[in-house]
């Protein structure tokens, strides 16, 4: 992917994020009804499904060669050798769903392996964030770095649970007590794309999570990263989109917060 193919990639997902958000703004800040898809805490509801038409249609005109993967459609596209746009069009329903304007729209394009283009927008705030492989990320246009902030005690974290929290040992919550035991503050957002924005943006100091999805934290972490944050899994390796543990930092909390994580044992807890 060529530097201005690369740009070109971001003025399209940064024209299609406004799109999917002008068609979630039409619901914003109202309860809706919504389904559910893997359990009670897994939420769809007709917005999600329209946002991503309208990316995917989008997509199609313009990029009729790449392939996309899309949290409601799944895959499409045969050529492997193709870009990948990877697609959350609403990241947060069950926010959305109750009238809580903490959800977002998120888009990365990812080509050889390599996310090269990230936007979240965050439509019912006013924030578009967003960020192209060597360039430096933003907010609304404005660059943005991550905090400086030095020690779990002085850092505002924030983190989320599985879908299948309730029925699953692997739940975050023994790796959730022990943290807000020291941390000055921990916030549960309920949209991993925003999530990892906030800290790009410096607001949040720190996330991690576990069983996430491609769509959840592909543009979120290359936003992070071209901010400056440092980002692996719970030890240290690179994160794999699909296997979805992540944490994310400043580059001075990091690996603090590492040793956190890699010294709680998943699911000490009862169900």
């Amino acid at each position: 992917m060529s530097p201005s193919f690369q740009l070109s990639c971001l003025d399209a997902a940064l024209a299609m994020a406004n799109a999917a958000g002008r068609v979630l703004s039409e619901g914003a800040f109202r309860r809706h009804d919504s389904e559910n898809k893997s359990s009670t805490t897994d939420l769809v509801t007709r917005f999600d499904r329209a946002a991503e038409e309208v990316i995917c249609a989008a997509i199609r005109s313009r990029f009729p060669d790449h392939r996309i993967l899309a949290e409601e459609s799944g895959a499409h596209g045969e050529d492997h050798a193709a870009p990948r746009w990877i697609i959350d069009p609403l990241d947060g329903t069950t926010n959305f769903a109750h009238g809580l304007p903490l959800f977002s729209v998120s888009i990365a394009c990812e080509w050889e392996g390599q996310v090269r283009v990230g936007v979240v927008h965050a439509p019912a705030l006013g924030w578009t964030f967003s960020a192209a492989l060597g360039h430096g990320a933003h907010r609304n246009g404005v660059p943005i770095s991550v905090s400086q902030t030095d020690s779990i005690e002085r850092a505002l974290l924030v983190t989320g649970f599985p879908y299948d929290r309730k029925t699953s040992r692997e739940n975050n919550f023994a790796q959730f007590l022990t943290l807000k035991r020291r941390a000055q503050g921990i916030r549960r957002l309920g949209s991993a794309a925003l999530d990892l924005s906030l800290v790009a943006a410096g607001s949040l100091d720190g996330y991690w999570e576990m069983k996430l999805k491609p769509w959840d934290i592909a543009a979120g972490l290359l936003i992070a990263r071209e901010a400056g944050a440092i980002h692996s899994d719970w030890q240290g390796r690179p994160v794999e989109l699909a296997r979805g543990e992540v944490l994310c930092a400043n580059p001075r909390l990091h690996s603090e917060l590492l040793g956190v994580l890699s010294s709680v044992e998943h699911g000490v807890l009862p169900l």
